[in-house]
């Protein structure tokens, strides 16, 4: 088989061959029917281009600035949970996004700590949730700003739906010899999966690094997620208070409203992303793609408006740049590439999107990203929503 990846799809393919059952499925994800799931996907075939066959530019730049980090293409690394795919993980990602020029979001849960990323590449921004007490946020953020985080991008959209109905995967919290013992058979099923943790000589971590108090033990995964669940949600009056504890860029991942896109912009946020948890979250939520054009209508210029959810083709960028995302951020795609082939299965996925973004302003006659406008886009009747419209 050709180690050179062709499509985002084909990643997902590889990924599901060589990854224990167990682990691709917590990487799929989704929560109760997977309608948002669906949808955030099923929602770019609804949209299409009009090509040009003459006067094209022989030139395209992808290249642009996202909260004050200048990258290569209009594609940041999405932040997501403990990656277990792989023995380099969250070190892995970072090492691949820096060879492709672009910026790398780091989750709280993930299983490497913030420095050992930021060694990696220095664009870097934390993500962080609003969980614990407020004097356990200022110093995690005090703990990023001296680390040298470029920025931080605050996670709020989080019901803890419960349920799939394709069922949810068994993870353990820690892996003792119980659960060693437990998953054996799924890890000896995967030989290829297994033979990179045993070269690396580790077992994946499900700790949380970046969450550790100071002088104590790591949390374990569901040990934070834990804590996360039990802190009472943040009012707008916390988002304002967590903003003025962090100087630098500041992103609000997780808007889907026009309301409450507004509500970010008088907190102070420097940007927002469009998402809805990559269909994790209340299911039933419409695409970032369909409620993106009047959020970017509602706040302008004011705030960097990014979209997260559901790309898989450079096409897919070009679409959400073109009603109104200054950049896009991926989240199974990359993780994908990740399982089939570590941080070069990274770098593939990128490739991908690269190539497919050129091809697209190829066709539409563009030369550059910040010249699409929402006439590049053929969008059908009723395809828009527009929660929170006041």
């Amino acid at each position: 088989m050709s180690k050179w990846i062709e499509t985002v799809a084909e990643a997902q393919r590889r990924a599901r061959k060589r990854l224990p059952k167990s682990v691709y499925s917590a990487l799929l994800a989704g929560s109760e029917k997977g309608v948002s799931y669906d949808d955030n996907t099923a929602a770019f075939a609804e949209l299409g281009f009009a090509p040009h066959v003459a006067g094209l530019s022989a030139k395209r730049d992808q290249a642009t600035t996202v909260m004050g980090q200048d990258i290569s293409l209009p594609v940041l690394i999405s932040p997501t949970g403990v990656q277990a795919v792989h023995p380099d993980g969250e070190v892995a990602v970072a090492r691949a996004a820096a060879a492709r020029g672009t910026a790398m979001g780091l989750s709280s849960f993930a299983s490497k700590p913030l420095g050992d990323v930021l060694a990696a590449n220095p664009q870097t921004f934390l993500q962080v949730y609003w969980m614990g007490s407020r004097d356990a946020m200022a110093r995690r953020l005090k703990d990023a700003r001296e680390a040298g985080a470029k920025g931080i991008i605050v996670t709020l959209d989080w019901s803890f739906s419960y349920g799939r109905d394709w069922g949810s995967p068994e993870i353990p919290e820690r892996l003792d010899l119980r659960a060693m013992t437990r998953f054996a058979p799924e890890a000896l099923a995967r030989p290829g999966w297994l033979w990179d943790f045993v070269k690396s000589r580790s077992l994946p971590d499900l700790k949380a690094p970046n969450i550790a108090e100071p002088g104590q033990e790591a949390p374990t995964f569901f040990g934070a997620y834990g804590e996360w669940m039990t802190t009472p949600p943040p009012s707008w009056d916390d988002v304002r208070w967590l903003r003025q504890q962090w100087e630098g860029p500041f992103m609000l991942k997780g808007v889907c409203r026009v309301d409450d896109a507004l509500r970010a912009v008088d907190a102070g946020v420097t940007a927002i992303s469009v998402s809805n948890h990559g269909g994790n979250n209340l299911d039933a939520t419409p695409a970032p793609i369909r409620v993106l054009p009047v959020i970017a209508d509602a706040v302008g210029d004011q705030v960097e408006v990014l979209l997260d959810g559901g790309v898989r083709r450079g096409s897919d960028v070009v679409k959400a740049l073109a009603l109104g995302a200054r950049a896009v951020m991926i989240g199974r795609a990359y993780l994908w590439g990740l399982a089939a082939g570590g941080q070069t299965g990274v770098e593939n996925v990128l490739d991908i999107l690269r190539r497919g973004i050129d091809s697209t302003l190829l066709g539409l006659g563009r030369s550059s990203v910040h010249e699409l406008t929402p006439d590049d886009v053929l969008i059908p009747p009723g395809f828009t929503r527009a929660p929170g419209v006041v």
